[in-house]
């Protein structure tokens, strides 16, 4: 029915009583690794498959929502590589310019150091040693976890040909004059002492105060509302609109500053708007962007009052405070001066935090490099729109153009000694001069380099061509570009994705980066919250590797995935995927026990039972359906799939069905055992993307072959017979209903109950033995008695149940349980009856009424039923 074309050695049936994995798991990946499964070819000739890892940061360590990222990545390209693929998932590490320096300044920290004691040159080296000693460890955790990368590709973006990469596309995009330098309000760390990018600023609502400020004196005065009282000193005007008649006679006038010995100008502008507050605001251009934004338009001038660590600069009693002690003292001054009109506190306002320190951040003026994005965006968003990139799901399109066609200028410098150095030099007359990656720098007394570092995300937006060796037109490029699918979460739509979109349309002449971008959610806690060390909920996902093993971790997190929606977890769900895995590992152990086989052809379907052909059939649906999801990212609907089809109907319903052919021996038990084998072929290299340990033991234990990881792909061979799934669907439904009877009869599923079954004449009639076998029925004998009868699937199975309950020990107990169930109904009945109750009661209250009442009706029935078939006296 299937068809796999590896070279097999004769297969042995020896398993383990047990599945360990940690026996199993590190050798395995080893051999794996030894043997190349996993490396990319460029010069094959099969088709490419190309993915890259989203590059975690080499500060990091695995974290849960890396297990879920690369177990996704790591089934499709399992899959593709199986189905004929040539497979490139691109491993590496990002420099994380920010989070790294942190790193080590606290290390130096411990010593009493700081890096200007070492100097930048030191510094650099410093870190690069830190990087040799600690950035293994992801490495090591992706083993671990069973990534499927190609090793001797990996890639750093800190890397001698990323480096190159970089000052490439920096020179080019500043030939182009797409890189410029402006002086612009930016986010200021006063922590990391760096600027930071729109998208590295967390928004959350803080506690703060809001001041009402009168500025000016009798009529020539006006009030402002603020927040941040301390920017006042840096205030350079008042604004408001051009036809707020309440301000017109101010226009133009000069009004004083409170405490300071400066006046300032009122100034029209349409970006105030009059409804909000008192309609006059208070203009800072050099620490508030929309204020730097009318102070351009008025040509005001730009009084920076902070340093770079939110110390107040400006002369006068402040000078020194940092920006909060300012704060306080500046209203306690303006208070004692009768200048404060009204005070809220506390007042909860959103405030932007660094991402990487969560210091408040600050706008500041400075002078800073920038990427003019507006052709760069118009191109990634064109590429979506024109069909060249898909992004799944579709309705996170949305997201993405309400982005990239909204995108500001990118500020790409930093205040770091870790990253790519901008690569423009300064001469002493006023030079500048941009160095490409072939050019040298201009020499000679006063010529520097700019001091400043690239943001991480410049040399990362570079990541899929970079990587196979651009600038250079390498045989990698040319196979490996675009990549096929792009997976990662939609958290780093904005910061990641946009930015590789604008950087491989403008670097590869046009072409996108990838095919596909297919975005996933986020790992929570089982409760839904997201995980953070404040909440005491982060998982190390190698805790439970240790304790359930990696397949069940994966499985797990896989089996939660749906297309952009966030992904809760918890341990008991980890559990149970560990006993899904025990269980296929038992399962197929039995079956080897048991003749099942992969050798010989697999005989004609008139040879086979109906049980062998459902099965069959139920497989090659399986088959199709697997691939469906997979080609629609559907990892929760494939894996539930490959679950319900492994454990429900191979392990529960035909293993069962087939025992007593099994245990009968001659042909029919040939038939099956070839028939099983097949099955448990076809599902193991199903399921290997996903678990690929515990498969790669069971299928060439079954099958002799090398090794799954390079296996064919199951296909559907249409194989389908309906007659045979309805006819077993008849089975089950009698098994199921002889099951619920003798549960509610308080039987123990091993006790052997004689039974009558009146087949004749169903489709019924050549599964008598199954049915007997699996649910422990006996032959009648003599002196059989019939004191249950029951009729389903057009079938009556007659039950002696004398000697196997006490009949009226059980009558009483239902007979307890009906009249509760009686009251109960009359209650709700009684209450729904009464128009006063109706008439006051919440309709939440009413509808649980309405439930217990449908409950007891429920129950009723159930026990009167129970009580008709128990036996007669």
């Amino acid at each position: 029915m299937t068809e796999n074309t590896q070279q097999q050695t004769a297969p042995t049936t020896e398993l383990p009583t047990q599945y360990a994995p940690a026996e199993v798991e590190g050798p395995l990946y080893e051999r794996w690794v030894e043997r190349g499964y996993f490396e990319a070819d460029a010069k094959s000739e099969k088709p490419p498959y190309t993915i890259v890892i989203p590059p975690p940061n080499v500060t990091g360590s695995l974290h849960l929502g890396h297990a879920f990222e690369h177990t996704l990545i790591d089934a499709l390209t399992r899959r593709k590589r199986m189905q004929g693929y040539e497979t490139l998932w691109q491993p590496g590490m990002d420099h994380a310019g920010i989070a790294t320096q942190n790193v080590v300044e606290r290390e130096l920290a411990k010593e009493g150091k700081s890096r200007h004691d070492l100097g930048r040159e030191a510094f650099v080296e410093r870190v690069w040693q830190w990087k040799a000693e600690s950035g293994g460890q992801i490495s090591g955790q992706m083993k671990r976890l069973g990534d499927g990368v190609a090793w001797s590709r990996e890639r750093f973006t800190m890397d001698e040909g990323l480096s190159q990469a970089v000052q490439t596309i920096f020179k080019k995009l500043y030939d182009d004059e797409l890189i410029y330098r402006a002086e612009r309000i930016i986010n200021w760390c006063p922590r990391c002492l760096t600027a930071i990018s729109d998208i590295e600023v967390e928004y959350q609502d803080d506690d703060g105060e809001l001041v009402s400020i009168r500025y000016g004196e009798g009529e020539d005065s006006l009030v402002v509302a603020t927040t941040r009282a301390e920017t006042m000193l840096g205030d350079t005007a008042v604004a408001v609109h051009p036809d707020d008649e309440r301000y017109k006679h101010l226009v133009g006038k000069q009004i004083k500053l409170p405490l300071t010995d400066r006046t300032i100008p009122v100034v029209a502008d349409t970006h105030v708007d009059p409804e909000f507050g008192t309609g006059a605001v208070k203009v800072t251009p050099a620490h508030d962007p929309n204020d730097f934004e009318i102070g351009r338009r008025h040509d005001l001038p730009n009084l920076a009052v902070m340093d770079e660590r939110a110390v107040i600069t400006a002369h006068g009693p402040f000078q020194g405070l940092d920006r909060l002690e300012a704060r306080s003292a500046i209203v306690a001054a303006l208070r004692a001066e009768g200048r404060i009109v009204a005070e809220k506190r506390p007042y909860t306002h959103s405030v932007g935090h660094c991402s990487r320190c969560k210091t408040t951040i600050e706008p500041r003026l400075s002078m800073q490099w920038w990427v003019k994005v507006g052709p760069l965006a118009k191109a990634a968003g064109d590429a979506v729109r024109d069909g060249k990139v898909t992004i799944h799901p579709q309705e996170m399109e949305k997201r993405y153009f309400d982005w990239v066609d909204n995108l500001h200028d990118w500020c790409i410098s930093r205040q770091l000694w870790w990253g790519h150095r901008i690569p423009v030099w300064y001469g002493p007359n006023g030079e500048v001069v941009c160095v490409g990656p072939d050019e040298q720098p201009p020499a000679g007394e006063g010529w520097h380099q700019d001091t400043d570092v690239l943001d991480t995300w410049f040399s990362s937006g570079l990541w899929p061509f970079s990587t196979l060796g651009w600038p250079e037109r390498t045989e990698s490029l040319e196979k490996f570009y675009p990549n096929s699918v792009l997976l990662t979460g939609y958290d780093i739509l904005f910061f990641w994705v946009a930015r590789m979109m604008m950087f491989g349309l403008y670097a590869m002449d046009g072409t996108p980066p990838f095919h596909t971008i297919a975005l996933h959610g986020m790992v929570r806690d089982q409760n839904g919250k997201k995980m953070s060390k404040s909440f005491g909920n982060v998982v190390n996902p190698l805790d439970w590797m240790d304790a359930y093993g990696s397949d069940a971790v994966r499985f797990t997190l896989a089996r939660g995935a749906n297309p952009g929606v966030d992904v809760p977890i918890g341990e008991e769900w980890v559990q149970a995927s560990s006993k899904f895995a025990n269980k296929i590992w038992n399962a197929t152990r039995f079956a080897l026990m048991n003749g099942a086989t992969v050798e010989g052809e697999l005989p004609e379907p008139s040879e086979m039972s109906a049980t062998d052909r459902w099965i069959l059939s139920r497989l090659n649906k399986t088959v199709a359906e697997v691939d469906a999801f997979y080609d629609d990212y559907q990892f929760s609907k494939l894996s539930d799939a490959l679950y319900h089809f492994a454990w429900d109907e191979v392990f529960d319903w035909y293993v069962e069905l087939s025992k007593t052919t099994f245990f009968a021996g001659g042909d029919g038990a040939r038939v099956s055992g070839r028939v099983l084998g097949e099955v448990l072929d076809v599902m193991l290299r199903l399921l290997h993307p996903v678990v690929p340990f515990v498969t790669e033991t069971l299928w060439t234990t079954l099958t002799g072959g090398e090794s799954v990881v390079i296996a064919d792909w199951p296909k559907d061979s249409g194989f389908r017979d309906a007659a045979a799934e309805q006819e077993i669907a008849l089975v089950q439904r009698v098994v199921t209903e002889v099951r619920r009877f003798r549960k509610e009869q308080g039987l123990q599923d091993a006790q052997k109950v004689p039974a009558r079954l009146e087949l004749a004449g169903t489709a019924l009639a050549p599964h008598e033995p199954a049915i007997r076998q699996i649910l422990r029925l006996q032959p009648e004998g003599e002196g059989f008695s019939a004191t249950a009868s029951l009729p389903v699937a057009g079938a009556t199975v007659a039950l002696d149940l004398s000697g196997t309950i006490d009949v009226e020990a059980e009558r009483k107990r239902l007979t307890k349980d009906l009249a509760a169930a009686e009251k109960e109904k009359a209650q709700a009945n009684g209450k729904l009856g009464n128009e006063a109750f109706l008439a006051k009661a919440p309709d939440n209250v009413v509808e649980e009424i309405r439930t217990r009442l449908a409950k007891a009706d429920e129950d009723i029935a159930r026990i009167q039923a129970q009580l008709a078939n128990l036996p007669q006296a």
